[in-house]
């Protein structure tokens, strides 16, 4: 099965490089025929249109349209195939940054048969997931009216195609884009099937569409209520951390409560750095690492959809990362400190606040609430950036940013394994590569020369497989890998393969440690390996970067063969039904976030308890 898909509309001759030659207002030009064109390039540039299945989008019918839009508005859009130039400047004038050509309905309709050829190939299992690259996009546009360059709302009327075609029950819709997609939030405002989350610049109601329902406290009408959910940034300039602190206490504990089927992304790269609109300094990277942590859901089905994006070199860079992300590759490393700006946290806080009572996964998240400031968290002032300074500093570090970026190969093997000891049965998925090479002898004595006598001859010739295992996945050339080793060799057995990470220059590990597994007596605590236990109901703190938290009572053994299979790429198992951590658990995971915060800044964001006044402006 194919990894990825991309389809397109818009990009044909004839419909691409006309459209604008009828647009009488200078804020429409943004939306240009050269947005997919670059794009486009910068995926067969970095090799990534090739190694995807593509496919050619068809017009959908009026059928489709209806599953959205009213018939006469269908009609009205129709009609401008056979309009001359002022009549189709006076219909544009009648809607808000909207313009209309005698090509527009083609390219809108090629536009939604994009994205509902893309949900067929996901859902029909063609494909895990994929990326449409369309305009012009949709999220602005309602039942009837066109809007901020949409026409017909793509990625509404792919949420009712999948709703009504395959009985799907519960589809989450992320908007990324830097504008409130306030059509998809008006057409599903009562619907709870459909959880509809959108970041989008508002400035306290004074940026574009200027809409009072783009706060936070706009959470759905009736049944829908919840399940419409804004995150509103106050101000310009919000960073890659802003985004992530964002996703982790939001829309993640959401979006597992929700349990989707399906995750439709309104993919707008309006919110990256460099662009006119969003003021934004979030890097393409980061959006590679938003996809990672969406892959989580609906056994990784997305089905991704363009939206805005007007700066051609970070939109083209952005797009990059994703379709690298969704074709499986791992996320590059995000530069600069992971440190949440005050505005961001108290947009999180409004969300939160807002959506505590609809959401158990939100019910925990209390603590004093943040006044409004302009201070950062370290206490020095923090201006609020006027716009011209902000979009020419994003103009200047925009170029040396993005030729930074290393868009880096994908590693030949996805997956391979050391299994070193018999009968180890890790039920492995298809198409891993046993690893049956080893490292010199003499190599492998001199490591372990500390634990001499942790190793018999067993676990030596275990240790050689593992350290050649290593050296692949150090070098680029496995991108994960899966290792077992006799039990008396195992603590010694990671205190080897530690001290050769960062023989090999490593800066900063993780060591996850699932049971009865104590971090080596003799490893430096200096900042460059993160140690976390997981064991038994157990909590604590023995430094910033020794942590033990509570296990479930799960097997070990399931644990292993899911993370087997989640390194080989195949998509999570669904959590299912959404419980509630015992209370126990509840109190020890407070009682670390507490001790935690201090040190790691993305978790400093907790709503104010319940019943506090909201911050007044």
């Amino acid at each position: 099965m194919s990894k990825c898909v991309l389809t397109e509309a818009g990009v044909g001759e004839g419909t691409l490089n006309t459209e604008i030659l009828v647009c009488s207002s200078p804020e429409c030009e943004i939306e240009c025929p050269e947005r997919l064109t670059a794009a486009l390039d910068g995926l067969r540039q970095r090799g990534l249109e090739q190694r995807c299945l593509r496919l050619s989008a068809c017009e959908a019918s009026e059928e489709d349209l209806g599953l959205v839009h009213s018939p006469e508005y269908i009609a009205l859009v129709q009609k401008t195939q056979t309009l001359g130039r002022e009549e189709l400047q006076a219909l544009s004038k009648q809607f808000d940054a909207v313009y209309f050509h005698p090509n527009t309905f083609r390219c809108a309709r090629l536009a939604v048969g994009a994205a509902l050829k893309l949900v067929d190939a996901v859902l029909t299992g063609a494909v895990h997931n994929g990326l449409a690259l369309v305009r012009p996009p949709g999220h602005h546009s309602q039942r009837a009216a066109a809007n901020g360059f949409c026409v017909f709302n793509n990625v509404a009327i792919a949420a009712k195609h999948a709703k009504q075609k395959y009985g799907l029950q519960r589809i989450l819709i992320v908007d990324w884009d830097v504008h409130h997609g306030q059509g998809i939030q008006y057409i599903f405002d009562d619907d709870p099937s459909v959880l509809y989350f959108s970041w989008h610049r508002y400035e306290h109601g004074h940026f574009w569409p200027f809409l009072r329902e783009s706060d936070a406290d706009a959470v759905g009408q009736g049944q829908g209520q919840g399940f419409t959910v804004n995150l509103p940034w106050n101000q310009v300039g919000m960073k890659n951390a802003d985004y992530l602190a964002a996703f982790l206490h939001v829309l993640l504990p959401l979006a597992f409560e929700f349990d989707p089927e399906l995750v439709l992304v309104s993919a707008g790269f309006d919110s990256a750095i460099g662009d006119p609109e969003g003021q934004m300094q979030a890097t393409p990277e980061c959006f590679a690492h938003l996809t990672q942590l969406l892959q989580v859901l609906a056994g990784s089905r997305i089905c991704a959809v363009l939206e805005g994006g007007y700066c051609l070199e970070s939109l083209a860079q952005s797009v990059c990362m994703m379709v690298q992300t969704l074709l499986g590759d791992p996320a590059p490393p995000l530069l600069g400190p992971m440190v949440p700006c005050q505005s961001a946290l108290e947009s999180i806080q409004s969300v939160q606040r807002a959506q505590a009572r609809h959401w158990k996964s939100l019910q925990h998240s209390v603590a004093p609430g943040l006044s409004r400031s302009t201070h950062s968290p370290e206490g020095r002032s923090l201006p609020l950036p006027a716009e011209s300074s902000t979009c020419a500093v994003a103009e200047e570090a925009l170029s040396p940013l993005l030729h930074r970026l290393c868009l880096r190969p994908a590693p030949p093997v996805c997956t391979a394994v050391a299994l070193t000891v018999p009968g180890a049965a890790l039920a492995l998925p298809p198409g891993v590569l046993h690893q049956e090479e080893s490292a010199l002898r003499e190599e492998t004595e001199a490591w372990v020369r500390l634990h001499k006598s942790r190793f018999q001859d067993k676990g030596l010739a275990a240790l050689g497989k593992i350290l050649c295992l290593l050296d692949g996945l150090l070098d680029g050339q496995i991108r994960s890998g899966i290792a077992t080793t006799t039990a008396l060799a195992i603590a010694a057995t990671l205190d080897v393969v530690i001290q050769r990470c960062l023989s090999h220059g490593a800066q900063r590990l993780l060591c996850v440690a699932l049971g009865q597994l104590d971090r080596p007596l003799d490893l430096a605590d200096d900042e460059r390996i993160l140690w976390l236990n997981i064991r038994g109901k157990e909590a604590a703190v023995w430094s910033m970067f020794h942590i033990s938290t509570p296990l479930p009572q799960e097997s070990i053994l399931q644990l292993a063969r899911t993370l087997a299979e989640a390194l080989n790429g195949e998509a999570p198992p669904s959590l299912g039904s959404f419980l509630m951590a015992a209370p126990e658990v509840t109190q020890a995971l407070m009682f670390l976030k507490a001790q935690l915060e201090p040190r790691w800044k993305l978790l400093q964001v907790a709503a104010p308890p319940p019943g506090s006044c909201s911050p007044v402006a």
